[in-house]
């Protein structure tokens, strides 16, 4: 017999499906691109293989979405100091749920009849390097460590400058862009507002636009980068160095919105309810600048209440309706309706949400139902769903780095949907030992690190008398893989008669 060190060959062909880190973060509300799109890949054999839960915890009432990157998941709570209604920012650990932090920031009173007494604060906290911005229901502007949540600085802008409180109070978000965070404080005469994101100071103030619950979106629009605010006087786009206005679309109304602008290539669409409707604008180069022209508007007809619709292929998916509620699919170009759906797999949508995840739509339904479904516009057909949080789900979902984040008026939940990743390649290790007809050997990660377990049923061992002969003829043989620390060991039989014997080792999709 040869020696027993060319027993072995080190040889593997390796699948798995650990989770995958996406580096897709989630900065702010409706997602880094302000725009409800996740671009990343999930895993979507939801009926097969639901989405594995890895934490749920209770949170107290707010309307907020989340916002996740750097290990944290940022919301907002309401909760009670002394017996008085505070709002508070809370900071989550993404692997646990574990809070991290909470700071107070101001007053939860909320006296237009709200939504009920889960009712509580309504903008997200957003995301930019090592901190967090928060624009409060009474128009506090703070800015927070993400790490510890000490606070940096703060700006009171009814305060220092009579910002008007409007019905319902703020449920828009800040936005982040460059050095700047851009708001309406609802400051008269010069409401639309940028602050600098160091030390809260204002780069410039402008346009007597009053505010609504929208929260404003970047794009480019034309060519031409820009901010675009929804306020009750219409649509206004403004440079974002200074704050020119760009082009106005007249849409004016007096009762609140919370849906966000959608950008649609050339086309910007906006909707609010209470009879009012939606419409877009269509921008074209004029000039030095840019034209804002009518593309369509309907009265009382495919109104966005609260969620905001997103785009895909020259139609807008989304949440449509005030006392009666649907999921509904509008032409962007022609404000034309398509279909729609009152219920998702025998839930009704109610204030329910939509992001669109790849290509596919991800509808979150009042009561917590979570379903996927291809756009399309013949109709809404659920290829998978879950019931995700539980409770009253006004707060829109999100996503980062292959975890969805799902949350209602009194709980915050975190699913694995991240798509399957190529494991950490085996490698045989060490020197083969013959003992009692038996060879044994040892398998291992090449730096060393803890073996999955649920990867031993999936592995073979294989072996051959030759190196040329065709894989298929090589012989499995029947040796159970047994954990023995951060190493994998088979014990396999071993032919005296044979001159040489190799292995190779094959894990199974």
């Amino acid at each position: 017999m040869k020696s027993v060190a060319s027993l072995a060959l080190a040889w593997a062909v390796l699948t798995c499906s650990s989770p995958t880190a996406t580096a897709e973060s989630w900065t702010h509300y409706r997602g880094p691109t302000h725009d409800g799109i996740y671009a990343a890949p999930i895993r979507t054999d939801w009926n097969a293989q639901p989405p594995r839960r890895l934490w749920r915890i209770p949170m107290g009432p707010a309307l907020s979405s989340l916002s996740i990157a750097g290990g944290r998941v940022f919301t907002q709570a309401r909760r009670n100091v002394s017996g008085e209604p505070r709002e508070f920012t809370v900071a989550l650990d993404t692997a646990t749920g574990r809070e991290l932090w909470a700071v107070n920031l101001d007053v939860a009173d909320y006296p237009d009849g709200g939504v009920g007494s889960d009712d509580g604060p309504r903008s997200t906290p957003v995301i930019d390097g090592d901190r967090v911005y928060v624009f409060t229901s009474y128009l506090r502007l703070v800015c927070l460590e993400a790490a510890s949540g000490r606070e940096v600085w703060r700006r009171d802008f009814r305060a220092e400058l009579g910002a008007n409180v409007i019905d319902w109070q703020n449920a828009a978000s800040p936005l982040v862009l460059g050095d700047l965070i851009f708001i309406n404080a609802n400051t008269s005469p010069d409401r639309i507002t940028a602050v600098r994101k160091s030390d809260g100071t204002t780069a410039w103030r402008d346009h007597d636009e009053r505010m609504t619950q929208s929260t404003p979106v970047y794009a480019t629009i034309a060519g031409v980068p820009q901010v675009v605010f929804f306020t009750q006087a219409g649509l206004l786009a403004v440079k974002p160095e200074d704050g020119t206005a760009l082009w106005r679309f007249p849409f004016s109304f007096s009762t609140s919105t919370a849906a966000s602008p959608v950008v649609a290539s050339n086309l910007v669409y906006c909707s609010a309810a209470y009879g009012v409707g939606a419409g877009a604008a269509r921008i074209t180069p004029s000039g030095n600048g840019l034209a804002a022209a009518q593309a369509w508007k309907s009265r009382n007809a495919n109104m966005n209440h609260w969620s905001t619709p997103v785009h895909h292929q020259g139609f807008l998916y989304g949440v449509y309706g005030q006392s009666s509620l649907s999921l509904r699919c509008v032409n962007a170009a022609t404000g034309a309706e398509l279909w729609r759906e009152p219920s998702v797999d025998g839930s009704e949508v109610g204030y329910g949400s939509i992001l669109k995840v790849q290509d596919l739509l991800l509808v979150q339904t009042e009561s917590g139902r979570l379903a996927l479904g291809a756009p399309n516009t013949n109709g809404f057909t659920v290829l998978a769903s879950f019931q995700g949080a539980e409770g009253k789900c006004w707060n829109t979902p999100a996503l980062s780095d292959g975890i969805l984040y799902a949350r209602s008026t009194s709980e915050v939940v975190a699913y694995d949907v991240a798509p399957p990743r190529p494991a950490t390649p085996l490698q045989f290790k060490g020197v083969p030992s013959i003992a009692q007809g038996r060879a044994r050997l040892s398998v291992a990660t090449p730096d060393g690190s803890a073996v999955d377990a649920t990867r031993l049923t999936k592995l073979r061992l294989l072996s051959s008398t030759s190196l040329a002969s065709p894989v298929a003829t090589w012989t499995v043989e029947d040796a159970a893989p047994s954990l023995q620390g951060n190493e994998v060991r088979f014990d396999a039989p071993f032919r005296d008669a044979d001159a040489q014997r190799y292995f190779q080792l094959r894990e199974q999709p």
